[in-house]
Order: C-alpha cells, then structure tokens, then sequence
C-alpha cells in the first residue's frame, strides 16, 4: 500500500502531522508494506529566494493579528508540538522559499532517504536555532550529508536550479488536480484522503480502511482540521 503525503517544510502543522501519522504506522499490523512518498506543495512558491523575514512578522502581516496574538499562536503551536514529543522554538523562526528543498527531497527520494532528509529539514526548521534560510547552501548540504547523501551531489542541485524543479512542479500539479487546497494532504492508495492534521487515532482508522481497498472513495477525519493552505498557516489565538 502507499501513502503519498503533500506538505511543506514552512508548515508547523505538516510536522505535527507527521509525528502523529508516524505513530499511527508504527502500530499498524501491515507497516513493513507500507510505502510512503513525500511530495511537494510549496505554501509561498512566489515568496523570491532570499527574501526572509522572521514568522511572527510573516504572521501580522499576513493573518492582520496583532504581535501579541502571533506570539499565543507559536505558543499553542508549541504545546501541540511537545505532546508529539517534538521541540519546537515559538520564538525566533524565519519564514522563507522553500523550492530549494523540495528539490532536495527529490534527490533523496532517488536514493531511499527521504523520509531521513524530511525530518531533518522539519527539525531545522522548528526546533533549531540556526535558520534553513539564512545559511547558505552549505547548511542544507550538511544536513543532506547527515541524512545519507552525497555532498557533491546535494551541491550540484542547489547549484542547478532547474534540478528536480519539473518533479516539484509535477507534485503541485497532482495536489491540485486531487482537489488538495492545504497541507498536510494524505493520500492512501489514491481511494482515502486524509486532509490536515488529526489524531493519531484517525490516521489508524484510514490506514485500517484503505487496507481492507474499500470500493467507495470516503473522506476521513473531521472537517477543520488544522492545516496550511495558500495564504498561509492558521495559528491558534488565546
């Protein structure tokens, strides 16, 4: 069975989401014969690379609210975060293009580490103090070395920008023509979607359903759950 997964890097509820997928396949009978295949979705594709500014900024501007509503927000954020098990700075982040690392996605896709490089790609961007954005190439390249790549072939991508750039732009093309209009959007054997982050519990019942190759398309989860669409990621206000 196969699980295809479009999300963006910038997304907070993309990692979340992971996480708990994650936990839902960790326990499903079937896991060892469960592919899953991360495809792209860029929430900001016009934002020009370079041009960086801090996400509680990105998030006055974009969303009207006020610094102090940015900053409860991150903090929910946050907390939804940690009962993942997963760390995450509410203060401090940078918001950015996010091309290049799609295409590196699909350099580690070729090579079967993926799933390594994408979570790498989330812990830099959530949890750590050094930015995705600010460092240059050569902070992506080391975090491509440290998921299993080849340096000299992560530099050749960075340094080639029509490199995979058709592989990302297919992955935005299928996501549209699949309806999916927000990040995280999970797809199980193309007859489940799952959109936005939910319980693990949910994530369970699909794997379950789309298993037993169920004959009618059938969504699954609650509606509103929360995700990143094209004018960005809802936060939650306090």
């Amino acid at each position: 069975m196969r699980v295809e997964i479009w999300s963006d890097i910038a997304c907070p509820w993309c990692y979340v989401g992971k996480a708990r997928f994650d936990k839902a396949l960790a326990a499903f009978p079937h896991r060892d014969r469960v592919e899953v295949v991360h495809r792209s979705f860029e929430l900001d594709p016009d934002r020009p690379k370079g041009e960086v500014e801090p996400v509680l900024t990105m998030l006055t501007r974009k969303y009207g609210m006020s610094e102090e509503q940015a900053r409860a927000g991150e903090d929910g954020l946050g907390a939804q975060a940690a009962a993942e098990g997963l760390a995450y700075r509410t203060r401090g982040r940078d918001h950015g293009n996010t091309f290049d690392l799609h295409r590196l996605l699909h350099l580690a896709k070729e090579h079967g580490r993926q799933d390594e490089l994408l979570a790498l790609l989330y812990r830099a961007n959530f949890a750590e103090e050094r930015s995705l954005f600010t460092g240059g190439d050569e902070r992506l390249v080391a975090l491509a070395v440290e998921a299993g790549l080849d340096a000299g072939a992560a530099r050749a991508v960075l340094a080639d920008p029509d490199a995979y750039a058709d592989a990302v732009r297919a992955d935005e093309r299928e996501a549209a023509r699949l309806g999916a209009n927000g990040v995280p959007f999970f797809v199980l054997d193309r007859t489940y979607g799952v959109s936005g982050t939910q319980p693990v519990g949910v994530f369970a019942q699909a794997l379950a359903r789309a298993w037993e190759e169920r004959p009618s398309p059938e969504p699954v989860g609650r509606a509103g759950a929360e995700a990143c669409g094209p004018d960005g990621c809802a936060v939650p206000r306090h």
